[in-house]
Protein backbone atom coordinates (compact mmCIF):
# COMPACT_ATOMS: atom_id res chain seq x y z
CA UNK A 1 0.00 0.00 0.00
CA UNK A 2 1.61 3.49 -1.15
CA UNK A 3 0.51 6.82 -0.97
CA UNK A 4 1.40 8.23 -5.11
CA UNK A 5 2.20 11.79 -5.43
CA UNK A 6 2.92 13.63 -8.79
CA UNK A 7 2.17 16.28 -10.81
CA UNK A 8 -1.45 16.60 -12.39
CA UNK A 9 -2.31 16.67 -16.01
CA UNK A 10 -3.86 19.46 -17.46
CA UNK A 11 -6.84 17.27 -17.99
CA UNK A 12 -6.63 16.65 -14.35
CA UNK A 13 -6.45 20.20 -12.97
CA UNK A 14 -9.91 20.95 -15.30
CA UNK A 15 -11.65 18.18 -13.69
CA UNK A 16 -10.36 18.59 -10.21
CA UNK A 17 -11.48 21.98 -10.10
CA UNK A 18 -14.89 21.04 -10.74
CA UNK A 19 -14.64 19.11 -7.28
CA UNK A 20 -15.64 19.63 -3.77
CA UNK A 21 -13.14 21.15 -1.67
CA UNK A 22 -11.50 20.24 1.82
CA UNK A 23 -8.81 22.62 4.02
CA UNK A 24 -7.39 22.48 7.08
CA UNK A 25 -5.36 24.43 9.52
CA UNK A 26 -2.07 23.46 10.31
CA UNK A 27 -2.92 20.28 13.02
CA UNK A 28 -1.78 16.86 13.19
CA UNK A 29 -4.74 14.14 13.57
CA UNK A 30 -4.61 10.09 12.25
CA UNK A 31 -6.95 9.25 9.44
CA UNK A 32 -8.45 5.63 7.91
CA UNK A 33 -9.15 5.37 4.18
CA UNK A 34 -12.13 3.13 3.95
CA UNK A 35 -12.23 4.28 -0.15
CA UNK A 36 -9.72 5.61 -2.58
CA UNK A 37 -9.04 9.18 -2.35
CA UNK A 38 -7.84 11.57 -5.53
CA UNK A 39 -7.29 14.98 -4.92
CA UNK A 40 -5.14 18.09 -6.06
CA UNK A 41 -3.51 20.49 -3.48
CA UNK A 42 -4.21 24.19 -4.16
CA UNK A 43 -2.71 25.48 -1.16
CA UNK A 44 -0.63 23.88 2.10
CA UNK A 45 1.59 21.44 2.66
CA UNK A 46 1.14 18.00 4.49
CA UNK A 47 3.70 15.35 5.73
CA UNK A 48 1.59 11.70 5.95
CA UNK A 49 3.10 8.91 7.96
CA UNK A 50 2.37 4.93 7.33
CA UNK A 51 3.81 2.28 7.56
CA UNK A 52 6.88 3.36 9.16
CA UNK A 53 7.53 5.52 6.03
CA UNK A 54 6.43 9.14 4.99
CA UNK A 55 5.62 11.15 1.87
CA UNK A 56 5.30 15.45 1.97
CA UNK A 57 2.94 16.68 -0.80
CA UNK A 58 2.03 20.61 -1.18
CA UNK A 59 0.45 23.02 -3.36
CA UNK A 60 0.11 21.67 -7.14
CA UNK A 61 0.63 17.91 -7.04
CA UNK A 62 -2.02 15.23 -7.26
CA UNK A 63 -1.90 12.71 -4.29
CA UNK A 64 -3.83 9.42 -4.38
CA UNK A 65 -4.60 7.42 -1.53
CA UNK A 66 -5.33 3.66 -1.47
CA UNK A 67 -8.15 2.13 0.20
CA UNK A 68 -7.19 0.74 3.66
CA UNK A 69 -4.73 2.78 4.35
CA UNK A 70 -3.93 4.36 8.26
CA UNK A 71 -2.03 7.25 8.25
CA UNK A 72 -1.25 10.32 10.80
CA UNK A 73 -1.44 13.70 8.84
CA UNK A 74 0.55 16.14 9.76
CA UNK A 75 -0.36 19.75 8.26
CA UNK A 76 2.85 21.70 8.17
CA UNK A 77 1.51 24.99 6.32
CA UNK A 78 -3.21 25.39 5.87
CA UNK A 79 -4.44 22.77 3.04
CA UNK A 80 -6.81 23.45 0.36
CA UNK A 81 -7.77 20.40 -2.08
CA UNK A 82 -9.99 19.52 -4.50
CA UNK A 83 -10.89 15.74 -3.85
CA UNK A 84 -12.80 12.79 -5.29
CA UNK A 85 -13.28 9.29 -3.25
CA UNK A 86 -13.94 6.08 -5.81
Amino acid sequence: MQIIVRKPTEAEITDFYKKPTWGCEVSEFDWYYDDREQCILTEGEVTVEYNGTSVTFGAGDFVEFPRGLSCVWKVTKPVQKHYQFG
